[in-house]
């Protein structure tokens, strides 16, 4: 559990803001698993959090989670900020149109997360009643008026959607979501020119490896993209095109939800973070859930930092294994199961 969860709920649980009255609506925008509300925090916890590892966590401890909100005139709404400023902005403004006229916005973030410059940011724009430091963090809150609207839509007007290379629509808190990742792109180019038959991009993000598949191959019978993060998946719906097949798109955790369909290749540029901390197990995990989810003689292509320990994986779990583009930075692996 992140120290910006007890971070959130220390005004109330230090009686600096009253609980939420029983029966209160309360929107929590960025909720992760591990949270606990103080004793007396009777309100209606309405859960959004767009990342499916999270979702499946919050899921299990027996909350309700959707991946965007979908009410409003909420009594209360909790904002946890993360590392993304362009996202931490997005969702402040979500939470002061969300909330009904003089209902109560606290944002909580830690220090490594920028809550300092999130805080000079918000203050600039509309009047903030109070903050409170705690456990590396800092909580900070305000109600919603009309300058606070106003202070809605100057942050999105400053953090719009993105069009990348005049082709591809994405928005902050998207991975790469500024340019093509470097990676993806090596990745792209170096794809076989003969791809056919059922095709899945697992970690599409909003994909571009996926419609660059859809644009060379001419004899595909299928083409899956699989991601975590709810808002990329739905990006990629308007980026990758419908020809020559229809794509499916499945916004899954697939370290944890198995593949139910057989690939004639799978394509992928997987994740290596865990917040700010370098896992190369997250990649090993794609290695494994690609091997189970390709036929018999199937393909994987695969893109990796230069440094990752991924090469015994691939050698233990795949039949051949062969390295064929390199550059300062990344990697390309063919593997044939």
């Amino acid at each position: 559990m992140r120290d910006a969860l007890k971070t959130l709920f220390y005004p109330f649980e230090a009686d600096v803001l009253a609980m939420p009255r029983q029966g209160a609506r309360v929107l929590f925008i960025g909720a992760e698993p591990g949270f606990r509300t103080p004793q007396g925090f009777d309100a209606k916890l309405s859960l959004v959090q767009g990342f499916r590892p999270h979702v499946l966590a919050l899921a299990a401890a027996g909350h309700d989670v959707t991946a965007r909100a979908e009410e409003d005139g909420f009594d209360t709404a909790l904002v946890l900020a993360g590392r993304h400023r362009g996202l931490n902005e997005l969702r402040i403004a979500e939470a002061i149109e969300r909330v009904a006229a003089g209902g109560l916005i606290v944002v909580a973030g830690g220090k490594d997360d920028g809550i300092a410059s999130l805080r000079k940011r918000l203050g600039g724009l509309l009047e903030i009643e109070d903050h409170l430091p705690k456990y590396h963090g800092t909580a900070l809150w305000f109600r919603r008026t009309a300058q606070a609207d106003a202070a809605a839509a100057a942050l999105r007007a400053d953090n719009p959607e993105q069009l990348v290379e005049d082709r591809f629509r994405t928005a902050p808190g998207m991975f790469s979501f500024e340019r093509v990742d470097a990676g993806s792109r090596l990745l792209a180019d170096n794809l076989p020119s003969d791809i056919k038959g059922k095709v899945a991009d697992f970690c599409a993000g909003w994909g571009y490896v996926a419609a660059e598949v859809a644009a060379r191959a001419k004899e595909l019978k299928a083409l899956d993209l699989f991601e975590a993060d709810f808002d990329a998946l739905e990006a990629a719906k308007a980026n990758v095109p419908n020809t020559p097949v229809q794509p499916a798109f499945h916004w899954q955790d697939l370290a944890k939800e198995p593949v139910e369909r057989r690939y004639d290749l799978v394509v992928m540029n997987p994740p290596f973070h865990q917040d700010r901390d370098a896992d190369p197990e997250i990649g090993q995990r794609m290695i494994k859930a690609a091997s189970a989810a390709l036929k018999p003689g199937g393909r994987l292509f695969m893109v990796a930092n230069r440094h990752l320990p991924y090469q015994p994986v691939l050698a233990a779990t795949f039949s051949s294994v062969q390295e064929i583009a390199v550059d300062s930075a990344f990697r390309v692996y063919s593997a044939k199961r």
